[in-house]
This record gives C-alpha cells, structure tokens and sequence, in this order.
C-alpha cells in the first residue's frame, strides 16, 4: 500500500544511515525535542537537569542524547543494570533503579497521616537520588514524563521550583492524581506535548543528519514479525532504543544507506 504525502512531511534522510536506521529516530525524536525545546522558557539550557523516564526506551534514548547535545545534564531512570550502562554510553550524567523504590502510583489521601508519610518518604528519598546522579544538590529544571499514573505524582515532587513537568503519554495509565500544594506552592508547570511542528521536526532531523544523535536502532522486524514487536512491548522485554518494521522489503533488501 502507498500513500500521498505533503512536501512538508519528508525530510532530507541522513546519508550516512542505512533506510532503517534513518526511519526509526524521527517520531520519538521529534516528538523528544518539542517536549524539551517547544514550551519557552522551559528550553534546556546548559547546566539544567533533566530527569528522563524510561531512559532506554525509544523517547528516553533520543531525549538523553538532545540533553546531551544541549549542554544539560540528564538523568535517566530505568529498570535495570543494562538499561543503566545504556543510558550512560549515551551521555547521560546518571541513572536511578525505579525498582529501588515503591512509592509508585497514586499518593494516598493527604487526610491519610501515615499512608501520607509513607508516600513523602518515598518521593524524597527518590529526589535525593536525583541530586547524588548528578553530584550536587540540583533537582530538575525540566522532567521528561511519559509513564504519567504511576510516576506524575513523583514527577511534580521533585522538579525544582519554577520548573516545568512536561508530558506526552500515559504508558502505566492515565489518571494521574498529584498533591497539588507542590504544584502552586513551589510554582511549578505541568504541560502536555504532542509530537511536533515542521520548525522542530527539522531541528531534531539536522542533528541526525550531522552525526550527533545516535539512532539507537536495536532490531529490525520484518512485517511478519510486527506483532512480536508489539507484544515484546507489551511485556517490556523490548531491547533497548528503537525498532523499525519491513514495509514493502525483504530482510535481504535491508543494510544500505542507498
């Protein structure tokens, strides 16, 4: 099947990349560099820390890497051990094991005194975690949300005053309930994005076609196997970075930039 598409919507494809590797970086790229340079003046400027969730994934790999590029300072939350030393070969200044912590998920009622407690406890504990990944007691300026139930309530804790949660997906689900004193007290942006404008998808592109973000392509399904990539996902035994799907091509037909 083949489709029209607007001049608009194609962009220059770096040369130095095969066809899938060029194809996987641009939706979560682009989407990535709106997220963290399309909402002024929440730009990442040189110095900012960034918390990125789900560092591996495909957002969180192209948003260490724009950090990276930008002068900021990322830290990247993960799962495990591998997903860390990823996220660190990409530039990020450090890593934190959500699975060190269990304060996930909606915060117990604030009339709740001890389930409260137990809650705060945990959100702090993992802000200091934050200020030991990048060695200075430096909370973020900007979170890089995606996760949204269970991580928006920590998400809004421990971004730094005036600082900006910045938000795209839902991926443990989609009712977020946050204690809002953090949110008007220390004066704080909770912001949606989605995708991006022709200006930013460019911009992200450029930095593709120059050789400064890394695709990080780690396997090629053939169309057959699209349902095994979805359902690696589902499970999140996906490798880490992106995938790309055959359309049209032959696993033969694939490896060349031409």
């Amino acid at each position: 099947q083949f489709t029209k598409v607007q001049a608009h919507q194609c962009l220059p494809k770096a040369p130095h990349l095969t066809w899938e590797e060029a194809a996987s970086p641009t939706l979560v790229g682009a989407t990535a560099w709106r997220m963290l340079m399309g909402w002024p003046p929440h730009s990442v400027r040189e110095g900012d820390v960034v918390l990125v969730w789900g560092g591996a994934g495909g957002l969180g790999s192209m948003a260490i890497q724009i950090v990276r590029e930008l002068g900021g300072k990322a830290v990247a939350v993960v799962s495990d051990d591998a997903k860390a030393e990823f996220c660190l070969q990409l530039g990020a200044a450090g890593t934190i094991n959500r699975k060190e912590y269990s304060h996930w998920g909606m915060p117990p009622h604030w009339t709740d005194t001890e389930g409260y407690a137990a809650w705060f406890e945990g959100a702090k504990a993992f802000g200091k975690a934050i200020w030991e990944a990048v060695g200075e007691k430096k909370s973020p300026r900007i979170v890089f949300e995606h996760p949204g139930e269970d991580t928006v309530p920590t998400s809004i804790f421990v971004c730094d005053t005036g600082g900006m949660v910045v938000i795209c997906a839902g991926t443990t689900g989609y009712n977020a309930v946050a204690d809002l004193r953090y949110l008007w007290m220390r004066q704080k942006r909770f912001q949606g994005s989605h995708f991006a404008n022709d200006e930013q998808a460019q911009a992200f592109n450029k930095l593709v076609v120059d050789g400064r973000i890394d695709p990080c392509l780690s396997r090629t399904f053939g169309f057959d196997e699209i349902g095994l990539a979805h359902q690696l996902m589902s499970e999140n035994k996906h490798p880490e970075g992106n995938m790309a799907a055959l359309v049209g091509a032959a696993p033969g037909q694939t490896g060349s930039p031409d």
